[in-house]
């Protein structure tokens, strides 16, 4: 009971949580629910739609949605935030902030909190550049304040100009999976029911439909292929309706399949039911991609973009799959035409994609590596599981 007691206290707060699909908020959900075995750990985001301030538990984890007016530049509109995050952050040891989320930068200065704070750094501000103009000063000073700066790749903090000063500061930490939970699925396979053509090969793309995502360079390449595929786009977002008009314009919308969005079991099944799974990001603002490490754990090959970010060190070119240029639909084009045209070589970087998130992205690896940074003085060790 007194070990109970004395357990450390946790703040984790970023934009969005579950039901939000999302890189960041999976990487949220995941550190909460290890460390909850270690300490009173509680998430503060903010309602992804207008609303009222809302409670719930997910997984046993205490989360409180902050009333919001909607979004502005992709950051929440809240008032109620910054109350709820000073009540919270009062009653915590250390505060984890995921960042981009200009909010909760203001929030902790407002807040006058002086205990430990450690920044999950997920990737710059890239698009909004008046926003950024204004944000710059407050997360330079957040920066400055914070304790430990937790980033995914060396790449991060080599292609950020805002980390470069504070190297010393980060410490890198891979995002990671648990093979186990994607080896539970069953064998269902909601893309093959969704052929026009049977013998066709699948190809996936799963993600909001934003510019920095570049589906639609991803369209513009598939209406270059050559081989018997078809594609489906799982996700939705502001381009979805102008990336279907695309697709029209191109003459493809027979063979392309928009899914919308989609909750995380039935994306498991369509990672382990398709070919091939392509992530052709086009801006910085895709510092990892997640999804690939979700795509690989089920022995696909993946082909992702030559961005300065952690991308293409989470598939690596001619090993666990292909890396071509961004926004260069041709490259595309011709990688998945490789890919689709060589069974043999499907399979061989297929193989290889899952030996290396068996190694390398492990869950369990990850979060100890947190818990490091998160609790340094928590010596404990990891409780039984039940």
């Amino acid at each position: 009971m007194n070990e109970q007691k004395n357990r450390p206290r946790l703040l984790i707060t970023g934009k969005a949580y579950d039901p939000h699909i999302g890189g960041i908020e999976t990487v949220m959900q995941q550190t909460a629910e290890f460390m909850r075995k270690y300490a009173k750990t509680k998430v503060l985001c903010c309602r992804d739609n207008p609303g009222m301030t809302k409670k719930d538990r997910i997984r046993r984890v205490p989360v409180t949605y902050s009333g919001s007016f909607g979004t502005v530049a992709s950051c929440p509109v809240s008032l109620s935030y910054i109350g709820d995050f000073r009540r919270k952050v009062m009653l915590a040891d250390t505060v984890e902030l995921h960042l981009p989320f200009p909010l909760a930068d203001l929030a902790l200065l407002l807040s006058g909190y002086k205990g430990r704070v450690v920044v999950a750094w997920h990737s710059d501000v890239v698009r909004q550049k008046l926003m950024l103009r204004l944000y710059k000063p407050l997360m330079k000073w957040l920066l400055k304040r914070a304790d430990a700066i937790l980033v995914a790749t060396q790449a991060h903090i080599d292609s950020s100009p805002y980390l470069r000063d504070f190297r010393e500061k980060c410490v890198i930490v891979p995002y990671g999976i648990d093979p186990a939970v994607y080896e539970q699925r069953p064998h269902l396979t909601p893309l093959q029911n969704h052929l026009h053509d049977k013998t066709a090969k699948k190809i996936l793309f799963t993600g909001r439909l934003v510019y920095y995502k570049g589906a639609d360079v991803l369209l513009e390449a598939f209406a270059q292929t050559r081989e018997n595929a078809e594609l489906f786009l799982a996700g939705s977002g502001v381009l979805e309706q102008e990336l279907k008009e695309r697709a029209a314009a191109l003459g493809i919308a027979a063979r392309v399949h928009f899914l919308g969005r989609r909750m995380t079991p039935e994306l498991r099944d369509m990672f382990a039911d398709c070919d091939l799974f392509v992530l052709p990001s086009v801006a910085n603002s895709e510092a990892f991609g997640i999804v690939q490490l979700e795509a690989m754990v089920y022995g696909k090959p993946v082909i992702n973009t030559a961005l300065p970010t952690g991308v293409p060190l989470v598939s690596i070119h001619g090993e666990t799959g292909l890396t071509v240029p961004p926004a260069d639909p041709e490259a595309l084009a011709q990688a998945m035409d490789t890919l689709l045209s060589d069974d043999a070589l499907r399979a061989q970087y297929g193989n290889a994609a899952r030996e290396r998130v068996l190694r390398a992205f492990s869950l369990e690896t990850v979060m100890r590596k947190t818990r490091a940074v998160l609790l340094p003085n928590d010596t404990r060790k990891q409780p039984k599981r039940r």
